[in-house]
């Protein structure tokens, strides 16, 4: 930690046993770290956080400035959120240190290739743990936590997760990396063993406000001293310029994936296999491999690709990297859904950005007509709203624009953004209203024919939805489940009524 100041009672100090930067989860003996926030300064807390028992606490200037004279010791570093991390590590002992650290960044796949990691790892006799959007896991086995953030977490939540999963038995960890993470410093204290950049695409332009800012955010994870290796998707062309970058500074050996002769991982012949999956080839060192999934799509595959690569550089041996990449589940990510005999397919992802809605959905278009459920999340980017209807309207036969976490805004204004892009799409079908998702899903399972697939976009493994101030339940694989049963049940009914 650079640039420290420190004021209180530093005579008295007392050994810190925890650390954290909510006032309200404040335990006797933890440090507590004021940071600046949207709306307020945590320093405003820490009056609070000393009663709760803080011992002492860590901030900035401006911190420093409004908490005064203390009865525990303040110290203030130049970068808060950086001595924050630092901090954490170290007090649980820095666990990064003692596991196979596996980063994954992008706007889109990060899910898929985090579990496509594991199931490599664990393929190879690895006990591995992931830590994302879906949740934090270890092997098989689900850690409850309460969730302080969406997918990656703080830093002390964060070290405290590391601890846990090593002390349980984890040699490996592969994580998330979200732009948030890397601007809110929540990695800056792990090493890496290999870090992943699949894609960047239009998200999260409510927090970063630029897409410049987004990709400089993402791009700190392969500065020098981040990882021993970068894997990149040199295909995207923001891919390209991290390996330029990595190139030039020469601290991390950079391997390129793409579809082009020259990368190290070279990605051809993909063909779907049906209902659900795809086969493709994979050339490295002049040897071919045959990749394959039980996940549809090329994108999918690009992942996977990506995975490999990242697998073999930190050791795991193709054979079983290979093995695990076929094996492969992720729940939430083009989850089918067994509905039983004379169904329809339905499938159920998390695509949540223009990019992510028209990948999905041309991975399902060769299976038959696709009819498609969408919203657009309240109090996040609206700018991306009408790409987003516009991909679903030229990837359906029947695309339903409704509701996903309206938040605190107008359900019915989301809507009408959507709807805005979906009837101006070049290539649009039949476009309709619905609101309340609920509904819309029943709308899409009535008018599923004998080979149509409903595809359920925007939520995928979320069992909640955030209506203004609250969360209600809500799961869009058992709402389809749901809507197939009413309909089959609705037809029983009818043909009873014919037969009397």
């Amino acid at each position: 930690m650079s640039g420290l100041g420190l004021v209180g009672d530093t005579d008295s100090r007392e050994p810190v046993t925890g650390i954290t930067l909510d006032s309200r989860a404040v335990q006797p003996g933890w440090l507590y770290v004021a940071v600046p926030g949207s709306r307020a300064h945590g320093a405003q807390f820490a009056a609070s956080a000393i009663e709760s028992g803080a011992v002492a606490v860590l901030t900035d200037d401006a911190g420093m400035e409004l908490i005064g004279p203390s009865l525990v010791p303040v110290v203030a570093a130049e970068d808060v959120r950086t001595a924050m991390a630092t901090v954490a590590a170290r007090l649980f002992g820095e666990p990064a240190r003692e596991m196979t650290m596996l980063g994954v960044t992008g706007t889109n796949g990060k899910t898929t290739t985090v579990a496509l990691l594991q199931s490599g790892l664990m393929a190879a006799g690895v006990p591995t743990g992931t830590i994302g959007t879906i949740g934090f896991r270890l092997g098989t086995q689900e850690l409850r936590s309460s969730r302080s953030t969406v997918t990656t977490p703080e830093s002390p939540d964060l070290q405290g997760l590391l601890a846990v999963m090593q002390r349980r038995g984890a040699q490996a960890v592969a994580l998330e990396v979200s732009s948030h993470a890397m601007a809110l410093e929540r990695v800056d204290a792990i090493g890496f063993d290999a870090v992943g950049f699949l894609n960047l695409g239009r998200d999260h332009l409510d927090f970063h406000h630029t897409i410049e800012d987004y990709f400089e955010a993402k791009a700190r994870l392969f500065e020098p001293g981040r990882s021993a290796v970068s894997v990149i998707w040199v295909d995207d062309e923001r891919g390209q310029e991290l390996a330029r970058r990595v190139a030039q500074h020469g601290q991390s050996r950079l391997v390129t994936v793409g579809t082009t002769e020259g990368v190290d991982y070279l990605l051809a012949d993909y063909e779907a296999v049906a209902p659900l999956g795809g086969v493709a080839t994979v050339v490295r060192g002049g040897e071919a491999l045959e990749l394959e999934l039980t996940l549809p799509g090329r994108y999918n595959m690009i992942d996977a690709a990506v995975a490999l690569a990242m697998l073999e550089a930190v050791g795991v041996p193709a054979s079983a990297a290979l093995a695990g990449l076929r094996a492969a589940q992720v729940p939430g990510r083009m989850q089918r859904v067994d509905l039983g005999d004379d169904a329809p397919l339905v499938v159920v992802d998390f695509a949540h950005t223009p990019q992510a809605v028209e990948a999905a959905l041309s991975s399902l278009a060769g299976i038959g007509p696709v009819i498609s459920v969408l919203g657009c999340g309240g109090d996040r980017d609206p700018d991306k709203r009408p790409g987003m209807g516009a991909a679903a309207a030229n990837g359906s036969a029947l695309a339903i624009i409704t509701d996903d976490n309206p938040r605190t805004e107008d359900p019915s204004s989301i809507r009408a953004q959507t709807l805005e892009g979906a009837r101006s799409a070049a290539d649009a079908g039949e476009v309709i209203e619905v609101a309340g998702r609920r509904a819309a899903i029943e709308e899409a399972i009535r008018r599923a024919g004998t080979g149509t697939v409903v595809a359920i976009l925007g939520k995928g493994h979320e069992r909640g939805q955030i209506l203004a101030d609250r969360v209600v339940d809500f799961d869009d694989v058992e709402e389809a489940r749901r809507a197939w049963r009413r309909r089959v049940e609705e037809g029983a009914s009818d043909a009873s009524a014919h037969d009397e």
